[in-house]
C-alpha cells in the first residue's frame, strides 16, 4: 500500500538518537552511529519524531510501504522495554554525547580555594539525557530546577554530591517532563528521587512533572521536594 512514512536524510543525520528516544513505536534506532527506519511496519506515520530533530533529518514521504501494524510494535516494545544504552558516537553532537564523570571524592585534590564538582553525568538537561544511560541504575536522581545552582550556592555539596542529577526549567522549555521522567524511572532501578526547586510559582511545573512521573512508572520509590528562596535560603515544605 502507499502511505505516509518516514524518511531519514543520512547526510543530514548527525547520530544525537533524539528521534529514537521520540519514537514511542521503536521504529528509528541508531545504526552505525545514524539513524534508521527499523522496519515500515513499525512506523504509524503521525511524526512524533519530526520536531525532536535538530539538523531536520527527518521529513515525510508517500511511497510503498507495509501497513502499520500494533500487534507487531507491541511486541517489539516488549522486547526493548529496557534498551541497551547507546555507546557515544564520535560523529554525534558533542553537547548530547553520554558521559559517566568522576565524582569529586574520586579524583585528585583540588586546589585550595575551589570547590569540586559533584557532577557525575552528562547531559543534565532532561530534555537531552538518553532514558536509558547506565548511570540511572541505582542511582539517587536529583531534579533540580536550573536556577537552583545559582540561588543556593551549596547545591553540589549538599544536594548533587553522590546523585546523578537532571535539570530543567519548565517555562523555558515550555515542555512538560512528566513522559521522559516517567520513562527514566520505570525503566531503571532508580532509589530515590530529591526535586530541588525556587520558590517561583512556575517552577510547580517541575514538582508535579516527578511526581506524576513516580505515579505513573508504578514504582513505590522514597521523594522529598526542597524550596529554595530567590535570596538563597532552603523553605519549608
Amino acid at each position: 500500500m502507499v502511505r505516509k512514512i518516514i524518511h531519514i536524510d543520512e547526510e543530514k543525520c548527525n547520530g544525537c538518537g533524539a528521534c529514537a528516544d521520540a519514537c514511542h513505536e521503536g521504529a528509528i534506532a541508531l545504526v552505525d552511529g545514524k539513524a534508521r527506519l527499523l522496519r515500515d511496519d513499525y512506523c504509524d506515520g503521525m511524526g512524533d519524531c519530526l520536531p525532536e530533530c535538530p539538523t531536520g533529518a527527518l521529513t515525510f514521504e508517500e511511497r510503498e510501504a507495509a501497513a502499520y501494524d500494533e500487534k507487531a510494535v507491541a511486541e517489539h516494545r516488549l522486547h526493548r522495554e529496557k534498551p541497551a544504552p547507546r555507546p557515544p558516537h564520535p560523529g554525534g553532537c558533542p553537547g548530547t554525547r553520554l558521559r559517566e564523570l568522576r565524582p569529586a571524592e574520586e579524583t585528585p585534590p583540588v586546589e585550595a580555594g575551589q570547590t569540586p564538582s559533584q557532577l557525575r553525568n552528562w547531559p543534565v538537561q532532561i530534555k537531552l539525557a538518553p532514558t536509558a544511560a547506565p548511570y540511572f541504575d541505582g542511582a539517587k536522581l536529583l531534579i533540580a530546577a536550573d536556577c537552583t545552582a545559582y540561588a543556593y550556592a551549596a547545591l553540589h555539596r549538599e544536594f548533587m554530591r553522590g546523585r546523578v542529577t537532571l535539570i530543567g526549567c519548565p517555562k523555558l522549555d515550555g515542555v512538560d517532563y512528566a513522559e521522559k521522567l516517567t520513562e527514566i524511572i520505570r525503566h531503571n532501578d532508580v532509589k530515590s528521587v530529591t526535586v530541588v526547586r525556587m520558590e517561583v510559582p512556575c517552577c510547580g511545573g517541575l514538582e508535579n512533572a516527578a511526581i506524576r512521573a513516580m505515579k505513573d512508572s508504578g514504582k513505590f520509590i522514597p521523594w522529598q521536594v526542597i524550596t529554595v528562596s530567590v535570596d538563597g535560603k532552603l523553605l519549608d515544605n
